[in-house]
């Protein structure tokens, strides 16, 4: 009996380690499509129906329309078990306007986010602040 036991608990954190594994994969691929100016990859990650969606759609593709993006993430804190972890993130952008590449502006913030497994795959339902993806104000780019 207690074999099995330890069996059942060494899978269980197994299984809570390919949970972070997945979650890390999901965030660096995050980063990495809003470095390759891909909004519909970045977009994948994200539940539809978080709050804000809409918002981060139209900040994220003004961002990339606009400026070449760098973008790199740290972990701070990962919480959470099961099918629901909130994460706290050190994020980094560097935006290099392309109608000028002399106007850079780097950003550093740490970034809340929930994500939830749904279905097989894990998605973000939750992303704060939002307004750290906008696009800097100022003078910025030509507008048509």
């Amino acid at each position: 009996m207690t074999r099995r036991v330890l069996i059942l608990a060494l899978l269980a954190t197994g299984s809570r380690a390919d949970d972070a594994a997945d979650v890390w994969d999901l965030l660096s691929r995050v980063a990495a499509a809003l470095s390759e100016g891909n909004v519909v990859e970045f977009l994948k990650a994200f539940d539809p129906s978080m709050p804000g969606y809409s918002m981060l759609e139209a900040n994220v593709t003004a961002l990339v329309q606009h400026y070449q993006v760098g973008s790199s993430i740290e972990p701070i804190t990962d919480e959470g078990s099961g099918p629901k972890r909130t994460l706290e993130l050190d994020w980094f952008l560097e935006l290099v306007e392309q109608h000028d590449p002399t106007n850079i502006t780097r950003r550093r913030d740490k970034v809340r986010c929930v994500v939830a497994k749904m279905g097989k795959n894990w998605k973000i339902v939750s992303l704060e602040p939002l307004p750290f993806f906008a696009p800097p104000e100022g003078p910025g780019p030509p507008r048509n």
